[in-house]
């Protein structure tokens, strides 16, 4: 496996919009269209996609919250024919390099649906810890850094 994070471009936006994810898996993640259009017209939200190799297998958007100024990974997905083989664990571990690296030693956010136990799990494996807030409906974890 070789999973990279990359720039969203005019090579590769049109392949990114064309990622899905299973029927009983849309209501936890928005859809990458959505999300492409949300960087362009919010500030500090930096949309990146996820390759194995030359193959793009999903995305990833993180930013600052307008609403918390909490720096934070606000969207992930994988594609339903690539999932299950690691690559969003990958891509997250090399996210939180990336922020280290950019912002030093932080305090990091996501928030997740309650019932998106599986995603839960994957976040917890990674690192990040339930805050025990709620926000947005959704469960928010936090990971230093």
């Amino acid at each position: 496996m070789s999973v990279q994070l990359r720039e969203i471009d005019v090579k590769n936006w049109e392949q990114c919009i064309r990622l899905s994810v299973f029927e009983n898996q849309k209501g936890f993640v928005a859809d990458n269209c959505y999300s492409l259009l949300q960087s362009k017209f919010t500030e500090e939200l930096y949309p990146l996609s996820i390759y194995n190799q030359e193959t793009i297998v999903g995305f990833l958007m993180y930013g600052v919250d307008p609403d918390t100024k909490r720096k934070e990974m606000c969207r992930l997905m994988v594609d339903k024919n690539h999932q299950g083989r690691g690559y969003g664990k990958e891509a997250i571990n090399q996210l939180l390099e990336l922020i280290k690296n950019t912002y030093g030693s932080i305090e990091f956010y996501t928030s997740v649906e309650p019932e998106n136990v599986n995603t839960i799990k994957l976040y917890e494996n990674v690192g990040f810890i339930k805050t025990g807030e709620i926000m947005w409906d959704e469960v928010v974890l936090k990971i230093q850094l």
